[in-house]
C-alpha cells in the first residue's frame, strides 16, 4: 500500500509517494511559479498526480489515498481553496478538479500550516505531543496548532492564520493585505522592510546598498547581518522581537509543549531560536513559558508534504 502527498507553494509542488510507515518511495517537484493562474495550476496538479498514480500503478505500490496541502484555506465541507497568491483560486474547487483523475482514491485536502503540524506529529519534533504549534515562517506566515492530539481549524478552517495577528499599533493600511506580523516579520517582510529603509535613508552606507533597493530579498538581509552590518542586524533584531511576541500570545494561549519553527526563514534563522525564546519570556506567562520547548523543524521543508501524506492515512481510518 502507498500514500501521496502534495505540497503546493507559491513557486513549486512537491510530491512524495509513501509507505504507511511514512518512508519515502519517490519524490517528485514541478515548478508552479511560471503556471500561475487558476486553472493552469490545477491542471499542473492534475497532471502531476496522473504520472504518480501511472508509476505506482507499475511499481505495484498502489496508491490508497491522497493528501494535498494547500497555501491558504481548505473548505472541507464544499472542497474548494482560498490560496491568495494564486490567481482566481478565491473559492476554486479543487477536490471536484482533481477527482477526474484520481477517480475511486480518496483525497483530502488541508492548509499548509496543518499539514505541517501533522507532518512533525508523525516523522518531526513532535512526535508524542497532544499540544504543539507549528510556526511556519516563509514567503508568509500562517501556524498549524494541534491541541489534545487535534488540529485546531475554528469555526470556518481559518485558525492558525496568525500573520494578522496584531503585534503592532497603531494600525497601517499596509497591513490589510499581510496582516502586521507578516508585514513585518515574514520572508517577504524582512525584505520589504530593508528596503522601506533604504529608501528613506541616505546616510546608510553598508552592504545593502551595493544592491538595487527594488532587488533586496530576505536572503540578502541574512547575509548582511551574518557579516556584521548595521541595517542587516536592525531588521533581522527587530523580526526577532516579532517572532518572540508572537511565539509569547502562543504560549499564553495554549500551553504547548512545543513550538517548532519552521518554513524558508528557519533556514538561516534557526540559530536565532533560543534568543527567540528569551523575548518571548519577556512577555508570556510565566509558568508556561518555562514548561514550553522551542525547537526546529526536523522535517525542514518536507513537513508539508509528509503532514499531506499523514492526512491520507488518517483518511482511511
Amino acid at each position: 500500500m502507498a500514500l501521496l502527498g502534495l505540497d503546493l507553494g507559491g513557486t513549486k509542488l512537491a510530491l512524495a509517494l509513501l509507505k504507511e510507515d511514512g518512508s519515502v518511495i519517490k519524490r517528485k517537484t514541478a515548478q508552479v511559479k511560471d503556471t500561475r493562474g487558476g486553472t493552469r495550476v490545477g491542471q499542473l496538479i492534475k497532471g502531476q498526480i496522473s504520472d504518480v498514480i501511472n508509476y505506482s500503478s507499475d511499481s505495484g505500490d498502489e496508491i490508497k489515498a491522497i493528501g494535498i496541502s494547500v497555501p491558504g484555506i481548505s473548505h472541507a465541507g464544499k472542497g474548494t481553496v482560498w490560496a491568495p497568491n494564486i490567481p482566481g483560486w478565491e473559492d476554486y474547487p479543487l477536490l471536484a478538479e482533481v477527482s477526474s483523475v484520481t477517480k475511486e482514491i480518496p483525497v483530502v485536502i488541508d492548509s499548509d500550516r496543518a499539514c505541517c503540524i501533522m507532518g512533525e506529529v508523525w516523522k518531526g519534533n513532535a512526535r508524542g505531543c497532544r499540544d504543539a504549534v507549528f510556526l511556519a515562517i516563509g514567503t508568509g506566515i500562517g501556524a498549524g496548532i494541534i491541541i489534545n492530539g487535534e488540529i485546531l481549524r475554528g469555526s470556518h478552517d481559518i485558525a492558525g492564520a496568525i500573520g494578522w495577528m496584531a503585534l503592532s499599533r497603531p494600525f497601517s493600511s499596509l497591513y490589510s493585505g499581510y496582516g502586521c506580523f507578516e508585514y513585518h516579520a515574514s520572508g517577504d517582510g524582512i525584505g520589504r522592510i530593508a528596503r522601506e529603509y533604504l529608501e528613506g535613508e541616505s546616510s546608510y552606507t553598508g552592504k545593502l546598498r551595493k544592491k538595487a533597493v527594488e532587488k533586496i530579498t530576505s536572503y540578502d538581509v541574512f547575509d548582511a547581518y551574518a557579516k556584521g552590518d548595521t541595517l542587516g542586524a536592525a531588521v533581522i533584531n527587530q523580526c526577532v522581537e516579532f517572532w518572540g511576541m508572537a511565539a509569547a500570545n502562543l504560549v499564553s494561549l495554549f500551553n504547548p509543549e512545543k513550538i517548532i519553527f519552521g518554513g524558508g526563514v528557519f533556514g538561516p534563522a534557526v540559530s536565532l531560536i533560543p534568543v527567540i525564546k528569551e523575548e518571548a519570556a519577556k512577555w508570556a506567562q510565566p509558568i508556561s513559558i518555562n514548561q514550553v520547548v522551542f525547537d526546529k523543524s526536523d522535517l525542514e521543508g518536507d513537513a508539508g508534504v509528509i503532514g499531506a501524506g499523514y492526512l491520507a492515512l488518517k483518511r482511511l481510518g
